[in-house]
């Protein structure tokens, strides 16, 4: 075998293992710049700006000038006038409940005024055949007035019975159900022969205007309520559909979920609907901090760092800065601590760079 391929492979080896010493005393063009070129990176400027705590609750929006109409009487329904989504004026028939049995009670009472006045008309005749015979000295005095107090209880008893005949005609208007005020019908729960009593709701009518935001905050967030706090109905990408302001607060739990009822007016309705679930925000504070760009953070270890620039020696140089964060806000993380209003943050060409490597901030 030849000795030249040997050699020549043995003169490659050596002269590759000498490089980097030749490079290190001042050789090559890596010599000629002063190490490794720096690495160009996009950086930002840590400044104060505010920062909002919010949380978010499934809200339901409710019309502040809707009413539940519920019977005044018990029966069985017999026809229903409306149906869900009808325009009504006040007074219109909404439904009627079976009245065979006060239109008959009515009856037998118009039929005791009936006797009533009978016995009023004799009275009063009585009465006047007494006064004349007193008068004639055919009868006694005792006889005059007995009669007398005959024609006043006669006159009584007419009274009671023609109120009572007013009472009872009252209730049979309330067999018919109409409409108190003029809206539109929302869902009519009830059918045709139906039996509700005066617990049933029969419908509701929405009379238009402002609706309410109703959200329900658990106990252990319920301290921090308070009124005038902001509160954002928001779509389902984050953007912000309407804004108002929490201007009621209940005074007592709910026991079966354990949450505070907070209210709070929903003045521009464009686009919302009675009973609609929606999201709102409720914006608990809104004070100055400190925001990092998602993509200036990585995490090595169950730690977070990011890398900031600092001028060492006349040259700029990336830092590795061990970082303590909040909630994302948006595509920033809150700060919590590691870095300081001025730092200059790198959030572009991380992958790049090593603690304590050359850079060039753009």
């Amino acid at each position: 075998m030849s000795r030249r391929p040997v050699l020549a492979r043995l003169r490659f080896w050596a002269a590759l293992a000498a490089l980097p010493t030749y490079l290190a005393c001042g050789g090559g063009s890596a010599s000629q710049t002063g190490g490794f070129p720096p690495v160009p990176v996009e950086t930002v400027t840590l400044e104060p700006s505010p920062i909002e705590r919010v949380t978010e609750y499934i809200a339901k929006l409710k019309s502040r000038r809707s009413m539940t109409l519920q019977p005044m009487v018990e029966g069985t329904v017999t026809r229903i006038a409306v149906r869900s989504g009808d325009r009504v004026r006040a007074g219109d028939l909404v439904l009627e409940i079976d009245n065979n049995r006060q239109r008959a009670a009515v009856a037998s009472l118009e039929s005791l005024r009936a006797v009533r006045e009978a016995d009023l008309a004799y009275a009063r005749r009585e009465a006047e055949r007494q006064r004349s015979l007193f008068q004639a000295g055919a009868s006694s005095e005792q006889e005059s007035e007995q009669a007398q107090t005959s024609l006043d209880t006669a006159e009584a008893q007419l009274r009671a019975v023609e109120e009572q005949i007013r009472e009872q005609s009252v209730e049979l208007e309330y067999y018919r159900v109409t409409a108190p005020t003029a809206g539109v019908i929302g869902d009519v729960p009830v059918r045709v022969g139906d039996r509700v009593t005066d617990s049933t709701m029969l419908t509701t009518i929405d009379t238009g205007g402002g609706l309410e935001l109703y959200m329900h905050v658990p106990v252990r967030s319920a301290g921090q309520l308070a009124q005038g706090l902001p509160v954002r109905v928001v779509d389902d990408a984050g953007a912000i559909l309407a804004e108002t302001a929490i201007d009621f607060i209940s005074p007592q739990v709910d026991e079966s979920t354990q949450t505070v009822l907070a209210k709070a007016p929903l003045r521009d309705t464009a686009g919302f609907r009675t009973e609609q679930q929606v999201r709102a925000r409720i914006v608990w504070s809104d004070e100055p901090g400190l925001r990092v760009p998602v993509v200036a953070v990585s995490r090595i270890g169950g730690q977070f760092f990011t890398f900031v620039v600092v001028d060492e020696e006349g040259r700029s140089v990336a830092r590795q800065r061990g970082v303590h964060l909040g909630p994302i806000v948006g595509n920033d993380y809150v700060l919590l601590e590691g870095l300081a209003p001025g730092d200059r943050l790198i959030v572009a060409g991380i992958q790049k760079v090593r603690d304590g490597a050359p850079v060039d901030p753009r």
